[in-house]
Formats: C-alpha cells, sequence, structure tokens
C-alpha cells in the first residue's frame, strides 16, 4: 500500500472530534522524530498543538493543519463507519479523509521523502498542528503564532493544507481569504394581540423592509483577487409560538464575506446607516472572525503552481473563494501562505470520501514544492 495511503488511514482510525487530538500529533511526532524533527508541545486550555521543527537556518518552510475533525453523526448513518477507514471503488472514506488528514499523511510521506533524499538541504522545514481548527480556533493556531512572534520566529513560507481542490487534484490554489464579520441584530417593537395592532408595533413588520435592502445592496465589486462581498441573513427569530400574539422583538443573524475593497468599518457604518434610516429601533452586536488577507503572486505561489503541474500537467487556479482558515492567523508572522489539498466535495458531510489514488500525487506536489523553496533559488 502506498506509504501516504497507509499513514491517512491510521489518522482517521483515531476519533478526533473537535478539540480531541486522540494521538494523532503523537504519531505524527514519532513519524518524524527520526529525522531530527524536535517536538514543543502546547497546550493551551483544552486545546493540543504540537510544533515540530528541523533546522535553524532560513529558509523556513511550515506546513500547518489541523488533527481534529467536525462530529460524524450517528454511525448508521455512514455507510461504513466513520473512524473505520474504506476504500471502495477507488474512494477512501472516513471523517477527516478530505478535511484534512490526507493533507497531514502528505505532510509527512513528503517529508520524509525530501529529507532521505536531499539530507544536507538548506534551511529548515517545520509543521505546526492544532486540534482547535473545527472548534473556536481560539486556543490553537492563533496561540502558536503568538508564541512563535514572541520567540521571534517568522516562517518565509506558509503551506496549510485545507482540502481546495474543487473538480480534480490540484485545479485550485487558495493564495488568500475573504474577511468574515457576522453581526447579530436585534429590533424592537411593542408586543400586543394581532386584533389590535394599532395598540402594538410588530418588529417582523418593520425589520422586513431592511433585511431586504441590506440583502439587496452591492457592497463593491469584484477585483484582481476577490469577488464581491456578500451579506447573507443565517437566522431569524421572532414570536412567543402563538398565532394571536404580535411579537415585541426580533433577531436576526447575519454575516459578511468581505474583500479588501469594503473595510470592516464601512460594513458595519453602511448596515447601521439602513437601519437609522428605516427608524428602527435595535441593536447590533458585531464580531469579527477574520480579516481578509493575500499572498501576491510570488515565490510561493510560483513554486506550487510549477510542482502541481509537474504531477498532474495541468496548472492550477489561482483563488481567494470559499471560507475562512487558519491562513489567517499565519499571515501575521509570514508573508506567503497558501493553501493547498485534495478535492473538497464532500468535507462535512456523512461519507467524507477523496480518490485514492490522488494521495500519493498529493504527497509528491508538497515534496516538489519543497525543492523549488529550499534547493532551487525559489527563496531568492
Amino acid at each position: 500500500m502506498d506509504a501516504t495511503l497507509e499513514l491517512a488511514q491510521q489518522l482517521i482510525r483515531l476519533p478526533s472530534v473537535t478539540p480531541e487530538d486522540a494521538g494523532c500529533q503523537t504519531l505524527l511526532a514519532e513519524r518524524l522524530a527520526p529525522l531530527g524533527f524536535s517536538a514543543e508541545w502546547l497546550v493551551f486550555g483544552s486545546v493540543r498543538n504540537l510544533w515540530l521543527r528541523r533546522g535553524s537556518q532560513a529558509p523556513l518552510v511550515v506546513f500547518a493543519g489541523h488533527t481534529d475533525v467536525v462530529p460524524p453523526g450517528p454511525d448508521g448513518s455512514w455507510q461504513s463507519p466513520p473512524f473505520s477507514p474504506e476504500i471502495r471503488d477507488g474512494l477512501l472514506y472516513g471523517r477527516g479523509a478530505a478535511d484534512m488528514k490526507s493533507s497531514l499523511a502528505a505532510f509527512v510521506t513528503a517529508i520524509e521523502a525530501f529529507c532521505t533524499a536531499h539530507p544536507d538541504a538548506p534551511g529548515s522545514i517545520a509543521l505546526l498542528l492544532t486540534s482547535d481548527e473545527e472548534g473556536p480556533a481560539v486556543d490553537g493556531t492563533v496561540r502558536v503564532v503568538e508564541w512563535l512572534r514572541e520567540r521571534g520566529v517568522h516562517p518565509d513560507y506558509c503551506i496549510v493544507g485545507e482540502p481546495t481542490s474543487v473538480k480534480r487534484l490540484g485545479d485550485t490554489i487558495k493564495n488568500g481569504r475573504r474577511g468574515s464579520l457576522s453581526g447579530v441584530l436585534t429590533v424592537r417593537g411593542r408586543q400586543g394581540h394581532v386584533a389590535y395592532p394599532h395598540l402594538a408595533r410588530n418588529p417582523i413588520h418593520l425589520a422586513a423592509p431592511a433585511l431586504a435592502e441590506l440583502a439587496s445592496t452591492v457592497w463593491d465589486d469584484p477585483n484582481e483577487h476577490f469577488p464581491a462581498t456578500t451579506f447573507q441573513i443565517s437566522n431569524v427569530q421572532s414570536g412567543t409560538g402563538a398565532t394571536n400574539v404580535i411579537p415585541g422583538e426580533l433577531t436576526a443573524w447575519f454575516n459578511f464575506r468581505f474583500s479588501t475593497a469594503s473595510p470592516e468599518s464601512s460594513l458595519r457604518e453602511r448596515t447601521e446607516a439602513v437601519l437609522e434610516r428605516h427608524g428602527l429601533d435595535y441593536d447590533v452586536h458585531w464580531e469579527l472572525g477574520a480579516r481578509p488577507f493575500l499572498t501576491p503572486r510570488g515565490p510561493l505561489v510560483s513554486a506550487m503552481s510549477a510542482a502541481i503541474a509537474q504531477v498532474t500537467g495541468h496548472e492550477p487556479d489561482v483563488s481567494t473563494t470559499g471560507g475562512t482558515s487558519d491562513g489567517r492567523f499565519l499571515i501575521s508572522i509570514c508573508s506567503q501562505v497558501v493553501e493547498f489539498g485534495p478535492c473538497n466535495a464532500t468535507i462535512h458531510q456523512r461519507n467524507e470520501c477523496i480518490t485514492a489514488s490522488d494521495l500519493a500525487p498529493l504527497s509528491a506536489i508538497y515534496r516538489y514544492t519543497l525543492e523549488r523553496l529550499l534547493l532551487s533559488g525559489a527563496s531568492s
């Protein structure tokens, strides 16, 4: 069996539902120890993180990923148990197969192949692992980044193993992500009897025109790197459950996925201007989940694109679409961050799977990227 596929199956067998690591990090640390990787265990709260590094010289290439997975739901809803990896019809099934235990396995086998072939290669290689990416993401990579900054560690390149491929392995690299800004809107009315509406103020009726305007607003235009900013209402709650009561309050949850064209402050101001214009009695609680970030085309994007073309025969698209990732934390200490991994069609779904034959080429892409960054002068 291919070494990457075998290691991916070993990882899937470990039920690391966030924030549990379930031994994944220990497995990978023991695997890389013979190559001279030193391990530093970083526990923050209930979250277990690991920093593995070989070498002390620049340039420093970091592979970053998470060992935690989302809950699988009832085993009976899966065709095979979620933590019992199974290959059927050429597909590897199991929770974490795509997101992101296959990438972790490919990181390790790529590093093993590189270090075996080039034992005296210049530079350094590190692996940053967390078990808090699928959860609140407060004691994972963000805390490790703080720890690295305090020690003056600033990686030159960082590769995050998120599943970025869409239709075939290697068709898409992420060189940035949009920001995420969430809001909880509370609109106050006056409760009353539906037969006496003149004695009440219905917050649903009051809020609906404002929400409709927000949903139809064009916030900005797409640019060279990012799609246009989007606004989505995810939940609306109001009423007492009775059909003869006008509710006294409405709560709506919404989210912006925004580009560099619209600063966070501008989105807040424009939203509140709409609410004011509609004369609402309201409060908004804002939460910034991530700022947008971008790695311009340069050594890292070029090295990975060339490695993908070498293995697959196709040039990848370079994109900033999709949700947030730990790249938003890493960009604060590393100016070049990209995300690349297997196909993402089944992530967070029942019967999560990827093509089993993609594991070996995924490892090869990571290895050839290392070679270009550390051996061929890409860092210059």
